[in-house]
């Protein structure tokens, strides 16, 4: 299977969007992520209209808009990395949740008691497809801005561009260890 690519010039950075031909597959922040996820043999190719449909909703959305997302997706991954991932989709836009709270929700739709965040924290991390499924919106316990694979600089400034309200959330005092400043509970 080919992997097409495509590089989008966007306020945070540029951003490296993937596709199988038929679906998005991946937006990554940086070059060597992308491609350590994508081994395959990498194509840039600009004529694929997903592509071109996919950066009118990004130019939407950092305008400020919630565009619907009317392509399709295929983010690879595990069943309990997809199921995380479609609770991800269902945090409205410029809102966010915890990861334990992720974590009861698919909890009672396996039938289970429990769930661990961690295990959700390692799910929310594999997302391929950063901020259309909004992995963003994600927060720890306490309302702490967690790791993000963008940095915690883009997480901030896409809760800014979505105007989450900063009571719902604290950046630890240092911005330096906030990058690897994990608290999933």
């Amino acid at each position: 299977m080919e992997i097409y690519t495509q590089t989008y010039d966007s306020p945070i950075g540029d951003i490296y969007l993937t596709s199988d031909g038929q679906a998005l597959t991946g937006i990554y922040y940086n070059r060597s992520e992308f491609e350590k996820k994508n081994p395959l043999l990498h194509q840039n190719k600009s004529d694929i209209t997903l592509f071109l449909t996919v950066k009118r909703w990004l130019d939407a959305y950092f305008r400020g808009e919630q565009p619907e997302i009317d392509f399709p997706l295929a983010p690879q991954g595990t069943d309990f990395q997809a199921k995380v991932w479609e609770e991800i989709r269902k945090i409205p836009y410029g809102q966010t949740t915890t990861y334990g709270e992720i974590a009861q929700k698919i909890a009672k739709k396996m039938g289970k008691t429990t769930m661990s965040a961690q295990a959700v924290g390692g799910a929310v991390g594999s997302n391929p497809i950063s901020i259309i499924i909004p992995c963003h919106r994600v927060i720890g316990k306490t309302g702490s801005v967690t790791g993000y694979g963008g940095g915690i600089e883009r997480k901030l400034k896409l809760f800014a561009l979505e105007k989450v309200q900063e009571s719902a959330y604290f950046v630890p005092e240092n911005v330096k260890e906030a990058r690897s400043f994990v608290n999933y509970e």
